[in-house]
């Protein structure tokens, strides 16, 4: 009896639903006000959702996106498994929120002696989530509505958006690139700062200037001389610095990576970004971190517990292990921070060379997993369609991975929307990927060669 009254209320019910209207409310009504915040406008695209869908659809040979298809190293490896399956149950669970406790020690040890700085772990140090999460986390500390921040062209894509989900205005300052004399190969020193513009880039709006060393896509590694400009400009304008360092260790043929927070000033208005990601050939982890002054961190730890909160245990106690070993090691050939460029140089010098014979004219960087390439002489393959919104480059890339199966990324995305046209005649190549990857690589090469020069 009781089931039956129950079956008879609930057809009742929905006959009332059904007559007053309600039976399609669910799948058709929709919200009369705006859904999207405003600081999410214009920045809904994003050129790694885009190629990364492309890669996957077409390509057999990613030399796109910038991570390596090879292992890291042993020992890290081995520190992840025994923090993973050790006896220590308690790498399972939360650890501090601002960072582990052994990775913030032995990360303020490291680099306090390369910065010239007694670090407190506690407070001129912090974990995040990568480093794009610190990235987030100084554009959201530190920007406000009506801040200007200085970006060097070309720039990572990230930079341009989080200023303007931050209420801030981009102010973008050009690298130029300067001819080589005597027929010498193209290289990225070649792309210099013009230094009374980038000195009229500095107003009482200015915040912030981003400094990305080795940067990312060009692979230049900024001279000394480079540095104390942007240092005496900060100095001058009370401005601070944001620097993304994360291919610290990755340069080559000798250059020296400078970091600009050890230079005079610059200590207090510096906040340096790092990443285990890029420093031991694991960018699943996300793993990063920063360093500076307890009166800028402290702002940044605002940002972090609002929102994140907290960074994988396990993950951090790894990387803490691999810079113990790093700092037993520094300056010694076993090093990975040796190792590592150098077996990055000669991939970069293989892939070079490979280039350079197909007619794609390459950038020799100084640093970081990446080359750029002058596609010029391919124009022929790929025709300019006069009048397009869609930089040359970047149809040029779409085109070969779909017809040739190699994924590259068009320089023009690492340019704000005024200038993407600019420098359209790039694309940017990752190099660190195994042997078998750049030879497939360079297999696509030689049959687009012998395509285009057969009768």
């Amino acid at each position: 009896m009781l089931r039956r009254v129950g079956l008879s209320l609930r057809h009742f019910l929905l006959e009332r639903k059904s007559s007053a209207g309600y039976s399609s409310y669910s799948s058709e009504a929709k919200m009369s006000r705006p859904l999207q915040a405003r600081r999410l406008e214009g920045i809904d695209k994003n050129i790694w959702v885009e190629f990364v869908k492309l890669a996957s659809t077409y390509s057999t040979v990613n030399l796109g996106q910038g991570f390596p298809d090879f292992p890291p190293p042993d020992f890290l490896k081995e520190a992840f498994m025994k923090a993973l399956s050790g006896e220590n149950h308690m790498l399972h669970q939360y650890t501090r929120a601002f960072g582990h406790p052994p990775l913030v020690k032995i990360l303020a040890q490291f680099f306090g002696k390369l910065l010239g700085q007694d670090l407190d772990p506690m407070t001129n140090v912090m974990v995040t989530v990568g480093a794009y999460q610190a990235l987030f986390c100084c554009f959201q500390a530190f920007v406000d509505e009506g801040d200007e921040v200085i970006i060097i062209e070309p720039f990572f894509d990230c930079y341009e958006s989080m200023v303007k989900m931050a209420g801030g205005t981009p102010v973008f300052v050009p690298l130029k690139l300067k001819a080589p004399k005597d027929g010498k190969p193209m290289s990225s020193a070649d792309w210099q700062l013009d230094p009374a513009e980038l000195a009229s880039k500095f107003s009482k709006r200015t915040k912030a200037i981003v400094l990305n060393s080795p940067n990312n896509p060009l692979g230049k590694v900024f001279s000394r001389g480079e540095m104390e400009l942007i240092a005496d400009l900060c100095v001058k304008h009370d401005v601070l610095c944001f620097s993304d360092e994360v291919y610290e260790w990755l340069v080559y043929d000798g250059k020296e990576h400078i970091r600009i927070a050890s230079l005079q000033g610059m200590w207090d208005r510096t906040v340096t970004i790092g990443s285990a990601g890029k420093t031991f050939s694991a960018t699943g982890w996300k793993v990063g971190w920063t360093l500076g002054p307890n009166h800028l961190l402290k702002h940044l730890r605002t940002v972090h517990q609002n929102s994140v909160y907290h960074c994988a245990t396990v993950a951090q106690e790894a990387v803490a292990q691999g810079f113990q070993r790093e700092l037993e090691l520094y300056g010694k050939p076993d090093s990975y921070f040796i190792q590592l460029p150098k077996l990055l140089q000669q991939k970069r010098d293989w892939l070079v060379q490979r280039l350079d014979a197909v007619g794609m004219k390459p950038i020799v960087p100084e640093g970081t997993y990446f080359l750029v390439a002058d596609i010029s002489e391919f124009k022929s393959d790929v025709p300019d369609v006069p009048n397009s919104d869609e930089p040359y480059d970047s149809r040029f890339a779409k085109w070969m991975v779909k017809n040739k199966g190699l994924a590259a990324i068009p320089l023009s995305a690492f340019y704000c929307g005024a200038h993407k046209n600019n420098y359209s005649h790039f694309i940017r190549f990752c190099f660190a990927k195994e042997e078998t990857t750049l030879k497939a690589a360079n297999d696509v090469l030689q049959k687009w060669k012998r395509e285009k020069t057969s009768p």
